[in-house]
């Protein structure tokens, strides 16, 4: 695999749902199996900090406040990753990523269930920010890995631009934001039914599908390597 290679996997469909049904499985995981926390949706901790704090329970409110900083922290590294990585698009930061979430969600998994919520929550907290932060397309068009609202709002829209425009491309929209959409409630159904069946290993899950999406990365970009013409001279 080249280094250098661009590949186009960070926003095709196959790559880019795997992600977002990942983010539904740990919203799930971490609300059932770590104590009511978001460990992707920050919105939810947010409001859960704001009413855990007015009612006096201050141990809840920390609860919530580590995965957020840990969320902004996130962003932050991704952030810095996107500025200082030569090509945004490389076959080598995709696989750098995914392959660290893979990591991370790995060993979380072995984590005993009697041990503090915040050891789990907190670093799937902050791959999920870099998640949301390095991808953000799906075929030339703007998504939330880790989130359901922003992709239903545009879904939404999609619908109406279909009803009123009939086009090729309304119709594309529609059909990509509707599994975008389906890929994240699914992510959750499967997250909550395996997490009840497995308890805290059931992250182990999500794991797998990061070294399957790391495994697509390599694949397309050795792909691309092959079927590049040979330097003249």
């Amino acid at each position: 695999m080249s280094g250098s290679a661009r590949v186009a996997t960070a926003s095709t469909p196959r790559f880019v749902l795997i992600l977002i049904g990942v983010g539904g499985f740990l919203d799930a995981y971490t609300y059932l199996t770590r104590g009511g926390v978001f460990a992707n949706t920050q919105t939810g901790n947010v409001i859960l900090l704001a009413t855990s704090g007015a009612a006096g329970e201050w141990h809840r409110a920390v609860a919530h406040l580590w995965s957020i900083l840990a969320f902004v922290v996130g962003v932050l590294v991704a952030t810095v990753l996107r500025t200082w990585w030569r090509d945004a698009t490389s076959a080598a930061l995709l696989v750098s990523v995914t392959s660290a979430q893979a990591l991370v969600l790995g060993v979380v998994a072995a984590v005993p269930a009697e041990w503090p919520n915040v050891v789990v929550t907190v670093p799937i907290a902050f791959v999920a920010a870099m998640q949301m932060e390095l991808f953000r397309t799906i075929g030339g068009m703007p998504i939330i890995t880790i989130a359901t609202t922003g992709n239903l709002m545009r879904f939404v829209e999609s619908v109406h631009a279909l009803l009123t425009q009939r086009d090729a491309e309304s119709r594309r929209r529609c059909a990509l934001y509707s599994a975008v959409v389906a890929a994240f409630a699914g992510g959750a159904v499967v997250g909550a039914i395996v997490s009840r069946w497995l308890g805290t290993p059931a992250v182990a899950v999500c794991a797998v599908a990061m070294i399957v999406v790391a495994l697509f990365v390599v694949h397309d970009a050795r792909q691309i390597d092959a079927d590049a013409p040979e330097p003249e001279g």
